[in-house]
């Protein structure tokens, strides 16, 4: 989930002003945490009150309906709540009309808010179809256009494959099999590549800037170099290269920097739910 949010913070200062090169400062005062990682943080709220409340969904292999229902409750209650908390923080005019509804309900958005906050429920599933039925409940409260469900699955596969040892080639070939054909390299679309904020030309793209980076920082520094939607595709690329490489303990204690008290404690407790679960 850290690599979501130090993603979103590279990339904040990027996201309108555009910088199509890998060769940048990383953190400066000008960056911050947006919407990409306030949603993030959301979701792992979320999914802690539902482990808190009900048995654990990693505990056998049935589907718990009660714990479904309860975590598309609680999604909806803490994204509404953080949201109204930092209401400057870069939603679009759509979702943040979900976030003031006083009966919040699914829009058919396929935007790629659906990806850049999904990246908790690959730590809390055991198994691919856990993870599928995760990702298919917290993006359906409001992403519940095929291609928000299927952009946020896509992520959410990919991080979950990346922490379970995955190569690069099963990611790839996962990715490209059942969600979206990765027949590019970042050389061969960075000079056409433009601002969207549509999944299908998001996650594909972040997707790849993991795959062809060497580190979790130059997965980072490929996604912002993509230019468009910088914070969310870096916020994507590195939730996977976190998966994946792990992440430097100085990048870990810049980003710390960024956080506030209260987004700090969510992820404070997140690293203990996490730990504890992994003994």
């Amino acid at each position: 989930m850290l690599g979501a949010i130090i993603g979103d913070i590279v990339g904040s200062r990027f996201e309108w002003h555009n910088h199509k090169d890998k060769h940048f400062e990383l953190f400066t005062e000008d960056c911050r945490m947006t919407d990409d990682s306030i949603m993030t943080l959301a979701v792992a709220k979320a999914l802690l009150e539902t482990e808190k409340a009900k048995k654990s969904v990693a505990d056998g292999q049935e589907r718990n309906n009660e714990y479904y229902v309860l975590l598309e409750k609680f999604s909806i209650q803490y994204m509404q709540a953080f949201g109204r908390r930092y209401p400057n923080c870069g939603f679009s005019r759509a979702f943040y009309k979900w976030i003031i509804s006083n009966d919040p309900q699914p829009y058919n958005s396929f935007g790629n808010g659906a990806a850049m906050r999904i990246s908790p429920v690959a730590y809390v599933g055991r198994t691919q179809k856990q993870i599928q039925d995760l990702s298919q409940t917290v993006t359906g409260v409001s992403h519940n256009h095929v291609e928000g469900l299927k952009g946020a699955e896509a992520t959410a596969i990919a991080i979950f494959m990346a922490q379970s040892g995955s190569s690069k080639d099963e990611i790839r070939n996962r990715s490209a099999e059942n969600y979206y054909p990765l027949d590019f390299t970042l050389d061969g679309i960075r000079d056409s590549y433009r601002f969207t904020t549509d999944c299908q030309a998001t996650v594909p793209q972040a997707i790849v800037a993991f795959l062809e980076s060497t580190s979790f920082e130059d997965a980072v520094r490929n996604a912002v170099s993509l230019g468009g939607d910088s914070d969310t595709l870096a916020a994507i690329a590195g939730a996977i290269a976190e998966a994946h490489y792990g992440i430097p303990e100085q990048i870990k204690e810049r980003a710390w920097s960024y956080f506030d008290d209260e987004m700090l404690s969510v992820y404070e407790e997140w690293v203990r739910f996490i730990k504890d679960r992994n003994q």
